[in-house]
């Protein structure tokens, strides 16, 4: 007859290191982004006010940078509340997960905050760079959805 193995009391702690992981990396890429690129708008606003508008791009992108961060953590903390017995596996799946989506999204945002401040200036200056820099920005976002897809992916493979 099987005997039920008890899961170290510890294992949870791994889950949570994987939300905090998503939350902090993933929220300090997103205002870096935000800010580096909301200088070279401002500074760009200054003499054109009317490219503010359009300019905004790099800011919304990362912006959701964060939602993606948002989005694994409430999953992690979703599967560790309903489960009463929560396997060491699991713990550390979770924080993989959280790792994945946390870097990632800390490396896009710091990507689209610097093509945004420099591109949103060399907008200023000629309007044709425009298009360059949201492909460029595009490329950059996608490494933090990227990140997001590995992190989904472990967090559905958790439950071992």
């Amino acid at each position: 007859m099987a005997e039920s193995v008890q899961a170290p009391k510890f294992a949870p702690f791994f889950g949570m290191a994987g939300v905090a992981s998503a939350m902090i990396f993933g929220c300090a890429g997103a205002a870096y982004g935000t800010a580096k690129s909301g200088i070279g708008i401002v500074g760009a606003g200054t003499f054109r006010p009317e490219i503010i508008m359009r300019s905004l791009i790099p800011v919304v992108m990362s912006g959701i940078l964060a939602v993606y961060s948002l989005v694994i953590a409430v999953l992690i903390v979703n599967d560790i509340g309903q489960n009463q017995n929560y396997p060491l596996f699991s713990g550390f799946m979770h924080l993989a997960s959280g790792l994945s989506v946390g870097l990632t999204s800390l490396e896009a945002g710091y990507a689209i905050g610097t093509v945004g401040d420099m591109g949103v200036r060399s907008y200023m200056k000629q309007s044709r760079v425009f298009v360059g820099m949201v492909l460029i920005l595009i490329f950059a976002e996608v490494l933090g959805l990227y990140g997001l897809i590995v992190g989904l992916l472990l967090n559905a493979n958790s439950r071992g």
